[in-house]
């Protein structure tokens, strides 16, 4: 069974004190569990995930979708994907909340966030003007405190952007109109932003299904994404019950896309847990997408 399942399945992970000690360090929490805690080492697996992708797209990538798994099972769905990807320097991160805790659309707006061996900074300026803009975004810690999602992404993304500047939002909003109202919102503010800035979005897909179920969901739920079709996704996981996590942040994701005039997505890479643990009874399903 995947080590990450008590995180998946909706139980938190455990906050380490040191998360509190300065406010606007968010400190990583799944460090040691979900990829390694020695900086070098972390260093060494990201790099040899990303070796397995093909050459970075000449087109700039408007959003990449990747998994957030421990990283022996996600890893090289992740490293496929981000390594393919041609990403700018400033990044908004969209995640699930699997924790249950602060707001509905809840934006780290300041400070930096920490992996090992680096502190990531927040872009401040642009979180600003994102919420000045959204009325539906809200400057909230205590949804990322305990969160996994974002964080086991950033090795991959420091990794092909050392010097990149995030704005990390979580996303537990599940109203239509007032996803697609926020997207109108941050898609202008992004338009006008003074340099290019990519969205990453985090998901895992189908969860504890056996692998040819999960499949068949997962490809569902893919087809909407590769036609652009942020709500024709929402509908096809709600109605086939797809336990794909990250599915609100995705349709935010794809409807702030479509509004920056997103024309194309490709499928990256698509894998389960079961090929590395050889469970194929109940697998979680992993899926990267690139949006140009």
């Amino acid at each position: 069974m995947p080590p990450f399942r008590f995180a998946a399945g909706g139980k938190e992970p455990v906050m380490p004190a040191s998360a509190t000690s300065a406010a606007s360090i968010r400190q990583p929490v799944v460090a040691g569990r979900f990829y390694p805690a020695d900086p070098a080492a972390l260093a060494r697996e990201t790099a040899a995930y990303l070796a397995e992708a093909g050459a970075p797209s000449d087109k700039p990538t408007l959003l990449a979708m990747a998994p957030h798994a421990g990283a022996v099972y996600s890893g090289p769905v992740a490293g496929k994907t981000l390594g393919a990807a041609n990403l700018a320097d400033t990044l908004l991160l969209l995640g699930p909340n699997h924790t249950g805790r602060g707001g509905r659309l809840a934006v780290w707006s300041d400070g930096a966030w920490r992996i090992p061996g680096r502190d990531v900074p927040v872009e401040a300026a642009l979180a600003e003007a994102l919420l000045a803009a959204a009325p539906g975004l809200s400057p909230d810690r205590a949804a990322h405190l305990g969160e996994h999602s974002l964080e086991v992404l950033l090795p991959f993304v420091t990794a092909v952007r050392p010097g990149c500047r995030i704005v990390p939002v979580a996303v537990a909003e599940s109203r239509p109109g007032v996803l697609a109202e926020t997207a109108q919102a941050m898609a202008e503010v992004l338009a006008a932003w003074s340099g290019p800035v990519s969205i990453i979005v985090s998901s895992d897909m189908s969860h504890y299904l056996p692998e040819a179920a999960a499949k068949k969901r997962d490809s569902l739920a893919l087809a909407r994404v590769l036609a652009l079709d942020p709500q024709g996704l929402l509908d096809v996981v709600r109605r086939e019950d797809i336990s794909m996590c990250g599915v609100l942040p995705m349709t935010l994701g794809l409807l702030i896309a479509q509004a920056l005039g997103a024309t194309s997505a490709r499928l990256a890479a698509y894998a389960t847990s079961g090929e590395v643990s050889g469970d194929y009874d109940q697998v979680v399903g992993y899926a990267g997408v690139l949006v140009e």
